[in-house]
């Protein structure tokens, strides 16, 4: 089975490692992403869920503030598939550089995944980060692409020329 892996770098200044870490691994921290439920277990083996159960898996390897190793999958994927994901902080003098590395994609979910990543997890951290919270037009946009998208069971996007 082909599989295709993603890796994408973002800089959140002004931000400690702890700071973004936390937003992926407390619960109610990964919740105000998008307003949807998630229940993330901050031990190795434990169970997540996100975005009210369209994302599973659970914890291969947790650095606090260093890395995150995770089986992930996403609803829709091939019975029992898991990608493998990984999320690097890195300090830097302007905040954290962070490097997700999600290995094992289906190739018919990777533009879906490609565009969903920047599109509900980078921006909205990078606003919570700098503001403190979401703006209405951030999480008008995250509910709708969202809703959208599973409830057409559409999942592929167009990647931009710019991504």
């Amino acid at each position: 089975m082909k599989t295709k892996t993603l890796k994408q770098t973002v800089l959140f200044s002004g931000a400690s490692p702890r700071k973004v870490y936390d937003l992926i691994m407390v619960s109610r921290q990964h919740t105000s992403l998008s307003r949807e439920k998630a229940v993330i277990s901050r031990r190795v083996g434990g169970a997540f869920s996100a975005w009210n159960g369209h994302i599973t898996g659970f914890n291969l390897a947790l650095k606090p503030a260093r890395k995150i190793v995770q089986a992930w999958r996403a609803t829709g994927w091939w019975p029992d598939h898991y990608s493998i994901a990984t999320f690097d902080f890195q300090k830097t003098l302007r905040g954290t550089k962070f490097t997700c590395t999600q290995v094992g994609i289906p190739p018919h979910r990777y533009s879906g995944h490609y565009r969903g990543w920047i599109e509900t997890y980078w921006t909205p951290m990078q606003e919570i980060l700098r503001d403190g919270h979401l703006s209405r037009k951030t999480l008008a946009r995250v509910k709708i692409n969202r809703e959208q998208r599973i409830r057409a069971g559409r999942f592929r996007r167009t990647i931009s020329k710019e991504s």
